[in-house]
């Protein structure tokens, strides 16, 4: 919503304590928008148990979703008769808490990563807020709530997913050092897989059709591309001179007998050695990307991260076109 915005994702109470998420009387969070120069609350009614863990504006910025610690979603919206924000709840899809969110570019279809290791894709359609398709068989023709996809790869705690600029790639990451690929998605997706030595990814970022950024707990952000194939693999770490060859190699859409056996805690060790040695922006985990390019645009110029160091750093693109490759 334009000069709106939720303050650390959500606005929580001064007296807030996450003991206290048993009364939905604490579940009130605000959206504030700059009207003449200051900054107003909207009330938002959540109706929600738990701790909310992410929310994120539609690609229309007229509904919002929230994933919570009550393994549901909020999809909200604006009621303009009561001047509130109210919301619908997508109850029992998911068997733990809710991670993250992405909208897809339709604003209907929302995706969604737990804990409980699925990568979800869910219809959010709601009359009235939502205009349908004129094309049978769209996402509008679904009812709210509906489950259009599941994604059972990651076999661990699954954190963030993003949707490509078009909407017709998924990608997401787990716990267990993997990024995924999913394009048509619908009743017959077809899936990649890229596993890689370094630690586990925590966000991800498509910065154009058929490259993406992700970064996590080495504290670098790495590049992961497709070829003119469309297979996946890794390229690079931005902020890295080069790219070792023999790191490169190692990169690959299965998993390495290296990473089994007695050799395991060798290669942890020589993972956290190479981490190390790369330096780079980041002292710590790099939490999450943001893209500060315009809405709808084909690719990110600017993009930035944050970490638990507490750094917020900002990359520019720009001048690294020629050695990302005809890919971005």
């Amino acid at each position: 919503m334009e000069n709106s915005l939720m303050l650390g994702g959500l606005m929580y109470p001064e007296d807030d304590n996450l003991s206290r998420y048993t009364d939905e009387e604490d579940q009130r969070r605000y959206v504030w928008s700059l009207e003449g120069g200051e900054w107003v609350p909207t009330l938002v009614i959540l109706r929600l148990n738990r701790a909310a863990l992410c929310v994120q504006w539609s690609a229309k910025e007229n509904k919002f979703a929230v994933g919570s610690g009550a393994k549901t979603v909020c999809i909200c919206y604006y009621e303009q008769e009561n001047n509130w924000w109210v919301s619908k709840l997508i109850r029992k899809r998911h068997e733990s808490s809710v991670t993250n969110v992405a909208w897809h570019p339709n604003n209907i279809l929302l995706a969604t990563t737990s804990t409980d290791g699925k990568c979800r894709v869910f219809s959010t359609f709601i009359k009235g807020v939502d205009t349908k398709d004129s094309k049978a068989g769209s996402p509008a023709e679904s009812k709210f709530g509906e489950q259009i996809l599941q994604l059972d790869l990651s076999y661990s705690w699954a954190f963030g997913v993003k949707w490509s600029p078009s909407g017709n790639t998924l990608s997401f990451i787990g716990h267990s050092s993997m990024i995924y690929f999913v394009d048509d998605v619908g009743p017959s997706p077809l899936a990649q897989s890229v596993a890689f030595r370094d630690l586990p990814l925590r966000d991800v970022l498509f910065i154009s059709e058929k490259m993406v950024i992700g970064a996590g707990y080495d504290s670098n952000p790495m590049v992961f591309a497709a070829d003119d194939t469309g297979i996946w693999s890794f390229i690079r770490y931005i902020g890295e001179k080069k790219a070792e060859s023999s790191s490169a190699s190692s990169y690959s859409s299965q998993f390495s007998e290296a990473f089994y056996g007695q050799s395991k805690a060798t290669t942890a060790n020589e993972a956290s050695e190479s981490s190390k040695s790369r330096g780079g922006v980041h002292d710590n985990c790099i939490h999450s990307i943001v893209s500060l390019s315009k809405a709808g645009s084909p690719k990110v110029m600017r993009f930035s991260t944050s970490g638990l160091d507490g750094k917020i750093a900002i990359w520019e693109l720009e001048n690294m076109q020629e050695e990302l490759g005809h890919q971005f």
